[in-house]
């Protein structure tokens, strides 16, 4: 509706399933570049995946004209666990390595990215237990069947006060969990989660991308939209195509030394 009543042009979805995205990836240089086609695109999705194995598409060949926001990483606990913050849940960790346990959703996701960066920054080890999605991922934290959670900042939305939030991977907190502390205001230097963008195939002339680029930006900028995002625990973000360059450069630096070291790229 936002789209529509900024644009003009109504939005018509098509769901490609299959492969994590990959499916819809892969084709995408195959459809015809004239401003109308786009596909949704994700991180760290399109960095890990061809790193992995063969999916038909380097990272590379995705185009992105916009990310327009990101699901920020957090680590929770149950409400009524005896780990209140982030300083006992290190020190938790420190005592006994590789015991404290952890939820999250799939492996060599965002969620097991952040626990890999963040055993690394804290000097800890703990055990990363993949769930096949964050309702399961979820559940596990809910049952106490883990010590707690890797999920998101829209998990500690839907959750509410069975958990307890330590951190958000956030430059500064979320407006809608100002109870919440960063990693960075703790000393851990992590601001991350799965971003999504829109892409679009290789032959949209540049014009054309600057132009829907425009247009997302606009729509991004929308109060509406901006309220009914944050409210469902989403982050804002306004990377177009002046910021492009360097914004992939960095994440798909981090990224692939993080899959190194993490044993995940092929051979």
């Amino acid at each position: 509706p936002v789209f529509k009543k900024l644009t003009g042009q109504g939005l018509a979805i098509q769901y490609k399933a299959g492969a994590g995205g990959a499916a819809g990836w892969s084709q995408l240089n195959s459809m015809a570049g004239d401003g109308y086609t786009v596909m949704g695109t994700n991180l760290p999705h399109i960095v890990l995946q061809p790193l992995e194995k063969d999916v038909g598409y380097k990272t590379d060949d995705i185009t992105t004209v916009f990310w327009f926001h990101y699901t920020p990483d957090a680590l929770l606990v149950p409400a009524d666990s005896p780990i209140k913050n982030l300083k006992d849940f290190v020190d938790a960790a420190k005592k006994a390595p590789g015991a404290t346990t952890l939820s999250g959703s799939g492996t060599n996701s965002a969620n097991h990215l952040a626990q890999r960066q963040f055993d690394k920054m804290a000097g800890i080890k703990t055990t990363y237990v993949p769930f096949g999605g964050t309702g399961p991922s979820n559940t596990a934290l809910l049952g106490k069947q883990v010590s707690g959670s890797w999920g998101y900042t829209t998990v500690q939305m839907q959750l509410g006060a069975q958990v307890r939030c330590l951190a958000v991977a956030m430059e500064q907190r979320h407006p809608k969990l100002p109870d919440c502390p960063t990693f960075k205001e703790q000393g851990y230097n992590l601001v991350g989660g799965a971003y999504r963008g829109v892409a679009v195939p290789k032959s949209t002339p540049a014009d054309v991308q600057a132009k829907l680029a425009d247009a997302l930006a606009k729509v991004n900028a929308d109060p509406e939209f901006i309220r009914k995002m944050e409210e469902g625990g989403f982050a804002m973000l306004n990377v177009g195509p002046a910021q492009m360059g360097a914004f992939m450069t960095e994440v798909k630096g981090r990224y692939e030394a993080l899959a190194k070291e993490m044993g995940i790229v092929k051979k």
